[in-house]
């Protein structure tokens, strides 16, 4: 396998505790990259600092800083800090673009896993690794229970052909489940690849609270045009989760406050139409993107 010439663009916003642990770990890579550009998102603590010292440490690296806007803003805000750091690539010569998170820790073979998988299906559109992370005296994964076509937002991999077709990424809460769906409308696969292991730092919906992450997850699967049975499922089958019943009614008030108050979906009603047929089929038994 050539080594592929990829790029990763890294949002980050108070990482000032973790984001060495991922700097060590890119670096550490058996494949590096083009280019890394790490954009610092308003951050109030030492991240900024980080990121310049690291652009300092290495040539391939670059800091780009945003203005703090005063609070957290995730989803939308991610994937607004994202293109600031997608305008400041200054090559266009990449075959793949990642998009990672800076609370990470991984093994030097992580990129290498995730290109293998590459390399053995030419229709594989996005990639990314399992994430851990450590609750008590154990290592749990944290993605076990996701969809089999689905890729967490703190490691995605894009192949260039696929992220031309799929326009890039939305700017909405839900963007890191739409460009999947939308990966799969267009006749590309899209899965994580258990041998590229990553141990997240800070547990994802930990900057936020449970919650506070279950009516933000609730809102983004309204502005995604979800069907209103498969949420009630998924409400349904939400219930044991702990905190008992806060995923579920966070999910259901998120998801309702949305519809009541408005909130504007997604425009790709194609794309909504097809995720809709999808989540029917899945609730039907029948063969989906969920397998």
């Amino acid at each position: 396998m050539d080594a592929p010439h990829y790029v990763i663009i890294s949002p980050v916003r108070n990482e000032e505790r973790v984001l060495p642990s991922t700097i060590r770990s890119v670096a550490g890579q058996s494949i590096l990259p083009a280019a890394w550009i790490i954009v610092n998102d308003g951050s109030t603590d030492g991240t900024g600092r980080i990121a310049d010292e690291a652009a300092k440490q290495y040539s391939w690296i670059r800091s780009v800083h945003r203005h703090d806007r005063g609070f957290r803003k995730s989803g939308s805000g991610v994937v607004e800090a994202f293109y600031d750091g997608y305008r400041a690539l200054d090559r266009n010569d990449w075959e793949y673009l990642a998009k990672l998170d800076g609370d990470l820790d991984f093994g030097p073979d992580f990129v290498q896993n995730i290109f293998k998988a590459f390399d053995r299906d030419p229709k594989l559109g996005i990639c990314g690794g399992d994430i851990y992370h450590n609750e008590a005296s154990m290592t749990v994964v944290e993605s076990r229970n996701d969809p089999a076509f689905h890729v967490r937002g703190a490691t995605k991999f894009y192949r260039r052909s696929c992220w031309d077709a799929i326009g890039g990424l939305v700017q909405a809460t839900g963007w890191d489940t739409l460009d999947e769906v939308k990966a799969n409308m267009l006749g590309w696969t899209t899965y994580r690849v258990a041998e590229a292991r990553a141990l997240h730092l800070r547990p994802t919906g930990a900057a936020d609270g449970g919650w506070r992450n279950a009516f933000k997850n609730g809102r983004g699967s309204y502005i995604s045009g979800y069907h209103p049975l498969y949420m009630l499922c998924k409400v349904i089958r939400r219930l044991p989760h702990r905190p008992v019943v806060v995923q579920s009614a966070g999910l259901l008030a998120g998801f309702f406050t949305s519809y009541f108050a408005g909130v504007q979906r997604i425009s790709d009603e194609q794309l909504i139409r097809f995720l809709r047929r999808q989540q029917l089929r899945r609730i039907f038994g029948l063969r989906s993107i969920w397998r």
